[in-house]
């Protein structure tokens, strides 16, 4: 049996990252949660590491999921990080382009399509 997905979902409102986190396991897939980027960079550093990093850009704490992005590419070059948000790209700073975009509201479907996808080739 493969390995099951490893995620680490940043999202600042508690009970949106309960829900869902919960959601995501009922869908085979293992969840590590963070409430801001600080804490997001300290569970990078532990050992195990992640597939995906999945935040939002607007983030508390003085760290976006833009800056976070950049951390996540140093410390596991191999995950895929995807930035989620209301605004409209064109409304965002420019994204690296090693990151992926999710537009909100989103579908918990389509969230878990874009995080089972392979990575996409830059």
């Amino acid at each position: 049996m493969p390995e099951p997905l490893r995620v680490l979902m940043v999202e600042d409102q508690q009970d949106l990252r309960e829900l869902i986190g919960q959601a995501l396991q009922d869908f085979g897939i293992e969840i590590h949660t963070a409430d801001d980027g600080p804490t997001a960079v300290q569970l990078l550093r532990e050992p195990g590491g992640f597939d995906v990093v999945f935040s939002d850009i607007s983030m508390p704490n003085g760290m976006s999921g833009v800056e976070l992005s950049a951390h996540v590419a140093e410390a596991l070059p191999q995950a895929r990080m995807i930035l989620a948000s209301g605004y409209a790209r064109s409304q965002l700073p420019p994204l690296p382009p090693h990151v992926e975009f999710l537009p909100k509201p989103y579908r918990l479907r389509q969230l878990v399509a874009l995080l089972q996808a392979p990575a996409p080739a830059l």
